[in-house]
């Protein structure tokens, strides 16, 4: 591999997402966003649900992540995660409302006995779709 790129690898529960080669990616994480390159100090770190960064060839791509893991080392980004999407292969309009359904659903548990884990989905739920639409509208 060259000196400047760095493998990354987003896995799902049903899929590998996302296998390539790249010069960087900005994945967001419990302690904010962080800016992986080739060589970074190890790092084990809890992703938090929004939009993906990655730069490859020069050109910038963006996937929507739910919550998962980040896994570091000095050659090999590895995504582990409940649900990835790329952008470019997203509907808006299907965005949107998936938007507005998990916004709702997050509502209506606010209001019921639900307990806080369900809770803690839903928000998750929530916060992914508003990073599929957050990363569609970077993209275009």
């Amino acid at each position: 591999m060259p000196d400047s790129k760095v493998r990354l690898e987003i896995v799902t529960p049903d899929s590998t997402v996302y296998s390539e080669i790249v010069e960087h990616v900005v994945v967001p994480t419990a302690n904010g966003k962080i800016d992986l390159w080739q060589r970074h100090a190890p790092l084990i770190d809890r992703l938090e649900p929004a939009d993906v960064k990655i730069v490859k060839d020069g050109k910038t791509e963006y996937l929507a992540v739910s919550s998962g893991f980040v896994e570091v080392y000095a050659e090999k980004v590895s995504i582990i995660t409940d649900q990835a999407i790329m952008i470019d292969e997203d509907d808006q309009e299907k965005i949107d409302e998936a938007v507005k359904r998990a916004e709702e659903a997050l509502d209506e548990g606010r209001k019921s006995n639900i307990d806080e884990a369900q809770m803690q989905l839903l928000e998750a739920a929530a916060k992914y779709e508003r990073a599929r639409k957050l990363a569609k509208g970077k993209s275009t």
